[in-house]
């Protein structure tokens, strides 16, 4: 099969902006020559990321119980450690979700960048972009017994997942539509530095990857992110080396029942832009027909740190467009568009778009 996405640029998902509206005509005006797709920004409750699933989908469930509440003085979590507690309450064998707040928005989301489409705000060859968290972290809550209640969970939330892939893709024409699995806790929960998880790892990850993205029908284009989170900064975990990332994305392609179009492997801190022992593991990706974007522009030292990434990265891979090493909602910046101004300027002097 012939590669289908051979873009300079990934968005990775959450932008600095208030809204779905304002994300969208930003982020066309500044990426729509340079993108395959456009997310809808990740806007409001979705920017702390998995905790709308946290606080929308768990906390609500009425078999799930908080064991601990957050420990934060203010109320909100500054870290990984600072979040609430759950697990499941005794005696329940199988929980059950009937919809996904975030298919909800994402259906929401779609209408916005329809008619923006239509008006021709954004390009017409352009898709609207989808991240999903996958099980691990989309669950990362569940610490309280997670040898227990884990499993428990993540079977319910796949089966919410296959269900509601089933409604999005009714709702958005799949040809016109490109789905992202995001995982964070996924990369540190296999490098062992998550004090609550159990062994298994490999298969927390491995098992959604053979089971859920198969069912995405083939006219979607279907990307991972892998990277090593931001909260609360870059990375929460450091990596000795691309070698774990390389390993999920070369599994990822090869046992996903489906074409996977793009990979996105988040880079190293900016101190670390020529260490050429992070990026040798790159030799050994074998991407297929997916388009390889490096999460290498980071918002703390411009052209010339992109500059030094790109060029260590190509020692070791021929071929990659370039991303931010996350998702930027969150980002400092004078503002939002001054944020993404500057993202834009920056790909654009290396690339030459």
């Amino acid at each position: 099969m012939a590669r289908r996405v051979d873009a300079e640029l990934l968005l990775v998902g959450s932008l600095p902006a208030d809204s779905t509206e304002a994300a969208l005509r930003s982020a066309a005006g500044f990426f729509g020559d340079l993108v395959f797709a456009l997310p809808d920004g990740e806007t409001g409750p979705r920017a702390g990321w998995v905790s709308y699933e946290r606080e929308r989908l768990a906390r609500p469930n009425p078999d799930v119980v908080v064991v601990q509440e957050t420990e934060s003085p203010t109320g909100l979590p500054r870290h990984a450690y600072e979040t609430p507690v759950f697990g499941i309450r005794p005696g329940v064998s199988a929980l059950h979700w009937d919809r996904w707040p975030r298919i909800d928005d994402a259906i929401a989301g779609y209408q916005v960048f329809s008619a923006l489409r239509a008006d021709g705000v954004i390009p017409a060859h352009v898709r609207f972009q989808v991240g999903l968290p996958f099980p691990a972290s989309a669950l990362n809550a569940f610490k309280a017994d997670f040898a227990a209640d884990y499993p428990v969970a993540a079977r319910g939330f796949e089966d919410l997942v296959g269900r509601e892939l089933t409604r999005l893709t009714a709702a958005i024409p799949p040809a016109d539509l490109a789905i992202q699995w995001d995982m964070a806790y996924e990369t540190q929960d296999l490098e062992g530095v998550l004090a609550w998880t159990s062994e298994g790892a490999w298969e927390r990850f491995a098992g959604p990857v053979t089971r859920l993205t198969r069912q995405i029908p083939a006219e979607t284009l279907v990307g991972y992110h892998l990277c090593y989170g931001t909260f609360p900064e870059w990375p929460m975990y450091e990596a000795r080396d691309l070698g774990l990332l390389v390993r999920m994305a070369n599994f990822a392609v090869a046992s996903s029942g489906r074409p996977v179009d793009w990979l996105h492997l988040a880079g190293p801190r900016y101190l670390r832009s020529e260490d050429r022992s992070f990026f040798r593991p790159l030799v050994d990706l074998e991407p297929g027909d997916a388009r390889v974007f490096l999460g290498i522009v980071l918002p703390i030292d411009g052209v010339a740190g992109l500059r030094r990434r790109h060029d260590t990265a190509a020692r070791y891979l021929d071929d990659f467009g370039v991303a931010m090493y996350c998702g930027f909602g969150r980002q400092p910046g004078a503002d939002g568009t001054e944020t993404m101004r500057d993202h834009a300027a920056v790909v654009r002097t290396v690339h030459g778009a």
